[in-house]
């Protein structure tokens, strides 16, 4: 296929899944039911955190996870110490467990209380470093700033060794992202030409069949081959075809 006819190929698929339908049946319809900017960006990063496993899974327990809040993020984040963590109930999503729950919690606490929140941390560390993988290292160092369990490391991921950072990816995606149909937030002043694509199972297997990834690996170097091939379809906005990559692999099949 050549690439004035992947590009068509692709642009079509964007077109079909890029639509507020995509919203019903994906955990972004979390952060979704917000209005207020700091309840959608805590609400996002919770739901991208766990965002691995069967969709529906997510989705059920990143409610979950906003009921234990009192539907109420942003609150919840300022005002969380010792006493409330004692008192929030169990929660496990596949490996991600109590204890990670109550550290990123406590994480949250601090990003907004110290580093003035997410978005905050996020733009500053792209003004200064101009590069989406610094700007995820950095969070990270600062994520991890507190008394951690050893156990939650794995959850963030670590790009600075390598990692793909798939859910980091996406959740910058969701907040970066100026999305005319919607679906995106476009809350954060990173622009959308610089972002890198959420690497998963579904999309790599496309990229690969599509012949925009060579790597056998799924890692940051795979991100950066399939992230420079969009670009050469779409420079302002490569993500974009994260569309149709997913649809392909989960909806079709391909």
């Amino acid at each position: 296929m050549g690439k004035d006819e992947l590009k068509e190929f692709l642009d079509q698929k964007y077109y079909q899944y890029n639509t507020p339908n995509f919203i019903e049946s994906d955990p972004i319809q979390i952060p979704h039911s917000f209005s207020m900017r700091e309840d959608i960006e805590i609400s996002a990063f919770l739901s991208s955190t766990i965002a691995w496993g069967k969709r529906q899974m997510i989705i059920s327990n990143a409610k979950k996870m906003i009921e234990i809040m009192g539907s109420s993020p942003y609150d919840f984040v300022m005002n969380f110490n010792k006493e409330k963590a004692d008192e929030i109930p169990y929660f496990v999503h596949r490996t991600f467990q109590h204890p990670d729950f109550i550290y990123t919690l406590a994480s949250l606490n601090n990003i907004y209380q110290n580093y003035g929140g997410l978005k905050t941390i996020f733009e500053s560390a792209f003004q200064k470093t101009q590069n989406i993988r610094e700007t995820l290292a950095e969070f990270r160092k600062i994520f991890f700033s507190c008394n951690f369990p050893k156990r939650t490391e794995k959850h963030i991921a670590d790009v600075a060794k390598g990692a793909a950072g798939k859910r980091l990816n996406m959740f910058l995606m969701w907040l970066c992202r100026k999305d005319k149909s919607g679906v995106h937030f476009g809350l954060w002043n990173i622009p959308q030409r610089n972002l890198m694509l959420p690497l998963d199972v579904h999309t790599a297997t496309t990229g690969r069949k599509l012949g925009l990834i060579t790597r056998k690996q799924n890692d940051w170097k795979t991100v950066e081959e399939i992230t420079n091939h969009l670009r050469e379809l779409d420079p302002e906005d490569p993500v974009k075809y994260d569309f149709a990559l997913f649809g392909l692999g989960i909806f079709e099949n391909f």
